[in-house]
């Protein structure tokens, strides 16, 4: 017997978009569009009335605006959230704000030729189905930062990460955690192009460590992390522990650009002097990678199903026997110390 659709409310001021939105989700046999709404007082109440499996959410609205909707949705009646932005700097900062108050994902609302649109449809479809069957509200506890400066011996160390749903408000409490002279991290955190650089800033002002978008021939440093820019280009490690950042422009890998496999697989010659984690997201990205970086000798690292917000991409690097262990995200920033120490 096949499962019921996913349920879904449309939540957008623009009358144009919300009919763009039910046409490309209607299209989908899974999806059931059950409402539309064009402002939260109105959504609040098809929320009580429909009980909606998903809510897409506009993130800029008059009088109460997404976030604040937002924000009462996550401490009255968590649910599955996806917001839908603009692909503008205002966008990208409400966006990265919106992750972290819990939202499952954000999709860029369908606009350009008819190939972009056809692409942010399947996009579209794919996340509001994965948010149905994403957990909510799992956020670990608020950690302390570690004050405890790391020894020298650490610094021929570099940490790579790949994440996607649910990454955002994982690399925060992670990142946050770490201490100021971490060894050098390598983020690839699956977002559009227009919302990298925010996401960086806005790590750099919460974290010790130094948070930045990477950029091509960057020699690597302790106490950084670079975050993967989107776009058209793949972030690769060239040249070892004491590298440089390589961004290399080529087609999408596995369906990303950037790749969370490209990374690893960049990484993996490093052998012992690399530790390989991977967090919750939807799909295999990063599952071929960090097999390879575990098999030449990595310490690797996952996510466990219980905290992740999609257990997918955790998942297929276990299936695969990448992973030394899956650890709640509560206790991966000590475990990723851990791991630093040969």
């Amino acid at each position: 017997m096949s499962a019921p659709p996913v349920r879904v409310l449309i939540v957008d001021d623009s009358a144009s978009m919300r009919a763009v939105l039910r046409r490309i989700l209607s299209a989908d046999p899974e999806i059931e569009v059950v409402g539309l709404a064009p402002e939260p007082d109105a959504a609040r109440a098809m929320i009580k009335d429909l009980n909606p499996d998903v809510v897409t959410l506009d993130i800029e609205m008059p009088g109460m605006d997404g976030l604040s909707f937002l924000e009462k949705i996550m401490r009255l009646r968590p649910m599955p959230v996806v917001m839908c932005s603009t692909l503008t700097a205002r966008g990208a900062e409400a966006t990265i704000e919106a992750l972290r108050l819990g939202a499952v994902d954000c999709i860029a609302k369908p606009t350009g030729n008819p190939l972009d649109i056809a692409h942010s449809s399947e996009k579209l479809c794919a996340t509001v189905k994965a948010a149905a069957r994403s957990k909510v509200n799992r956020s670990p506890e608020h950690s302390k930062p570690i004050d405890k400066l790391l020894p020298n011996s650490l610094r021929d160390v570099v940490i790579a990460i790949g994440a996607s749903t649910g990454g955002v408000e994982a690399l925060f409490h992670i990142l946050k955690t770490l201490p100021a002279n971490s060894p050098p991290i390598l983020v690839v955190q699956h977002m559009p192009a227009a919302f990298t650089g925010g996401f960086a800033a806005r790590l750099d002002k919460e974290c010790a460590l130094n948070v930045v978008e990477a950029r091509d021939g960057t020699p690597i440093q302790c106490g950084t992390v670079y975050i993967a820019p989107g776009g058209n280009t793949h972030m690769e490690l060239a040249g070892g522990v004491n590298g440089r950042i390589k961004l290399r422009a080529s087609a999408a890998y596995g369906g990303h650009r950037p790749s969370v496999d490209i990374l690893f697989h960049s990484v993996a010659p490093l052998g012992s002097s690399a530790v390989g984690v991977i967090l919750t997201g939807m799909g295999c990205d990063g599952a071929d990678g960090l097999l390879a970086m575990h098999a030449a000798g990595a310490r690797t690292l996952g996510q466990n199903q219980e905290t992740c917000v999609v257990y997918g991409m955790p998942r297929a690097a276990f299936v695969l026997g990448a992973i030394d262990r899956e650890i709640p995200l509560s206790a991966l920033p000590e475990a990723i110390l851990r791991a630093c120490r040969k």
